[in-house]
């Protein structure tokens, strides 16, 4: 099993000068200190307008300003959000790739289509609409980091003409693609579009077994990959916080994972917001008492070292691919990340780093046959010949017509040099 980290940017009230910097540096710390243990992924969401739950806005700035503090470590969007109205698909494309440039090939593309009301609204997504959307987006993002050049799309949400989409990717065709999973329904979907499944829903051992298993059967008859390539892989994530005596552990990190929940809760299901003014953390602390241990379940990830460990291994039996990491939540000191991410990396991930390579291998050789067979089943997207790629021409092609007359001397220099460049190059395409 691999280990994952995993960043909503979390910053509950009251607000100091300072905080948000702080919060960010922090943050690179961490995923530069994970990066030297040996922790797999570091994940980072993107969220809009949804204060002291996510301040992460703009997961690729953060994610290559990670790839230059580390080495080895996967740079994960946990997830970009996919809905036109959000991020222009081929400026998606060109993201994802710049990151995987910057970082020599360690960029993960997440996806997702948003649920909150307050994102949605806020860039005129409509909610009824945003699966479809996902659906389309996706699949053309694929084809634009994989095709040269990009045929062009005519759609339902998005159109656009044929253009070559660059930079392209160092991983060929594309980096790997996953979907954010929050119930069963979507793990089968991203299933059967041969996607990684991203889980953010917090079951207990045996409904992750059915959700993994279901995963697996679903991806081996019913895989039609929407990407050039496949990412059969299941990450769940968990709450977290080990310390060699569990009463300190919980002291630690459960009001950073309640608050978690809590906030999630507020943005997406019962809050009453009014932005810039009210104070979620300070609800929380109201309700704090209420709300108890409710999510007993969900807290296997904090603990004692043993305690930890045992969760990690219920997680590796009901076959996961990766646990990621709720570290970074509510007000979770960094000083104590940091202390329990290495004695994580000490005494408790080297048990599940013995045999992950032969884990994967024997995965990927079971796999083999149903990839092969998935790949069979795909439409590919028709790659123009060259006579079919449009000859596009810049506004100013028609230099010949321009009327002198209402230019200034500078101008008429450059109309000049534009024309002298043009008539050199008609003689180049003449002799070819």
């Amino acid at each position: 099993m691999k280990f994952g980290i995993f960043y909503e940017h979390q910053l509950p009230r009251p607000w100091t000068d300072g905080a948000e910097l702080k919060l960010f540096q922090d943050a690179l710390n961490q995923v530069e200190f994970a990066d030297q243990i040996g922790i797999d992924f570091a994940w980072e969401v993107e969220h809009h307008f949804l204060e002291e739950y996510s301040h992460s806005s703009a997961p690729e700035v953060f994610l290559a300003a990670a790839s230059q503090r580390t080495k080895t470590i996967r740079l994960g969007h946990g997830i970009v959000l996919m809905p036109p109205g959000y991020n222009a698909p081929a400026r998606i494309a060109e993201r994802i790739s710049t990151l995987d440039l910057v970082s020599n090939g360690r960029a993960e593309f997440g996806t997702g289509e948003s649920a909150s009301k307050a994102e949605l609204e806020g860039y005129g997504v409509n909610p009824d609409q945003r699966r479809a959307q996902w659906r389309e987006t996706v699949e053309q993002v694929a084809n634009m980091m994989a095709m040269d050049p990009y045929p062009g799309f005519e759609g339902e949400f998005f159109s656009m003409p044929a253009r070559n989409v660059v930079p392209k990717p160092v991983q060929k065709p594309h980096p790997p693609i996953w979907v954010a999973c929050s119930n069963r329904e979507t793990i089968h979907l991203a299933a059967q579009l041969g996607i990684g499944a991203l889980t953010f829903a917090f079951v207990d051992k045996e409904e992750s077994k059915k959700w993994v298993d279901d995963y697996y059967e679903t991806f081996k008859n019913e895989c039609v990959p929407i990407g050039h390539a496949v990412n059969p892989n299941v990450a769940m994530v968990t709450s977290f916080s080990v310390h060699k005596d569990k009463e300190e552990a919980m002291r630690r990190g459960l009001d950073g994972f309640l608050f978690f929940n809590y906030a999630l809760g507020h943005h997406y299901s019962f809050g009453e917001h009014r932005p810039g003014r009210t104070n979620i953390w300070e609800l929380f602390e109201g309700a704090r008492d209420a709300i108890g241990d409710q999510m007993e379940r969900s807290l296997g990830g904090i603990g004692s070292v043993e305690s930890v460990r045992e969760h990690m291994q219920g997680m590796a039996a009901t076959g996961v691919d990766q646990t990621v990491f709720i570290q970074q939540g509510g007000k979770n000191k960094h000083e104590d990340i940091m202390e329990a991410l290495d004695l994580f990396a000490n005494d408790i991930m080297p048990e599940f780093k013995e045999h992950e390579a032969e884990r994967q291998k024997k995965k990927d050789d079971e796999l083999a046959p149903y990839v092969e067979a998935a790949f069979k089943r795909k439409e590919y997207m028709k790659e123009l010949s060259d006579d079919e790629i449009p000859i596009t021409h810049p506004y100013g092609f028609d230099i010949a017509e321009v009327d002198e007359s209402q230019l200034d001397e500078s101008q008429k220099a450059r109309l000049a040099q534009m024309r002298k460049m043009r008539k050199a190059t008609e003689a180049v395409i003449a002799k070819s």
